[in-house]
């Protein structure tokens, strides 16, 4: 072989790597997902999230990645989570949950934040105005506003319940949690009603205040919009079970699960919604742009073997009002 013709030959094979690496698909757009919650009890709603992605043309696996990081219940396991989070190459975060959504902010919004939290998300600082959020935008859950329509709704299906507990997490924030025991507590002033408040924070504490509430008379429950509750949901409502304590609650999913009633916007129609925003700021939007949203309807659902347990009979005016009664 001629030199020339070996330094062309040789030339081609140096050249052929390159071209391989040049052939490779482009790794898929990767989400960070950081939650309050746990796996298994939020598998619903995650579900949820991943239909709204498709929605927008993206599939878990194949054409987006999701990086998930579970606090299940305790807080302070958010901060490291989305630092780690934040070390990878993301093109959105997603928090679930208030707490998680604070921390992400309290680290920077190096990339699109879209969120699901309960609370006023412009008065607890998560963004400067509704429709022009910012990094940040998602979903306002809407739910903590109406601790005193669930009392007047509990109180409506228990008549006899003129001591009330309320029960709420202090780890949710001590401010949070006070604009919800107010709100709660004006509604009981107008309704006639007395309240008894229990906080907790770790499964002991769920347990222990449950009997507090029963030992202080109280003979109906209010649970606090947190996600903490949602993930022990199993155990509140056998403690409300055991106890014979009708409880109301914020997600259609506790009295699916053999709590007495509910009454909010439904959880996994507003996880999908979050797909659809990280899927749409993934698709090019500025998450500026995206307004955060609220539900617009609220669903009442009542678990009528519940009722027939506790020796409930439901008022009409509920039966009427109910969108969903679980045999």
């Amino acid at each position: 072989m001629q030199r020339r013709d070996f330094l062309g030959a040789l030339g081609g094979a140096a050249a052929w790597p390159l071209v391989a690496r040049a052939q490779q698909p482009a790794a898929p757009p990767l989400i960070g997902f950081v939650s309050t919650r746990s796996p298994d009890e939020a598998a619903i709603h995650t579900n949820a999230f991943r239909r709204g992605l498709e929605e927008m043309g993206y599939i878990e696996g194949r054409s987006v990645a999701v990086e998930y990081r579970w606090a299940k219940g305790d807080y302070s396991r958010l901060p490291p989570f989305v630092a780690d989070l934040l070390s990878r190459p993301l093109s959105v975060m997603v928090a679930t949950g208030d707490p998680a959504a604070h921390a992400a902010k309290a680290a920077g919004l190096a990339v699109p934040l879209v969120f699901v939290v309960g609370q006023d998300p412009v008065r607890s600082g998560l963004v400067a105005s509704m429709n022009r959020p910012g990094m940040a935008t998602g979903v306002n859950f809407f739910t903590g506003d109406l601790g005193g329509k669930r009392l007047e709704l509990v109180c409506e299906m228990v008549p006899s319940a003129h001591l009330v507990g309320l029960l709420v997490n202090p780890s949710f924030g001590i401010e949070a949690v006070e604009q919800y025991r107010q709100a709660v507590a004006t509604a009981a002033q107008t309704l006639g009603r007395e309240l008894v408040v229990q906080g907790a924070a770790t499964d002991a504490e769920i347990e222990a205040g449950f009997a507090a509430l029963v030992k202080a008379g109280a003979t109906a429950v209010l649970v606090q919009n947190d996600p903490f509750f949602d993930s022990r949901r199993s155990q509140i409502v056998a403690l409300s079970s055991r106890h014979r304590l009708p409880g109301i609650f914020h997600i259609r999913e506790f009295p699916a699960d053999g709590g007495l009633m509910s009454y909010g916007a439904s959880l996994a129609d507003t996880y999908r919604q979050v797909g659809v925003y990280a899927g749409k700021i993934l698709r090019g939007a500025k998450s500026d742009d995206l307004p955060v949203l609220r539900p617009t309807k609220f669903e009442l659902v009542i678990n009528m073997r519940t009722a027939k347990t506790l020796d409930l009979a439901v008022p009409q005016p509920i039966l009427i009002a109910a969108d969903e009664l679980i045999e």
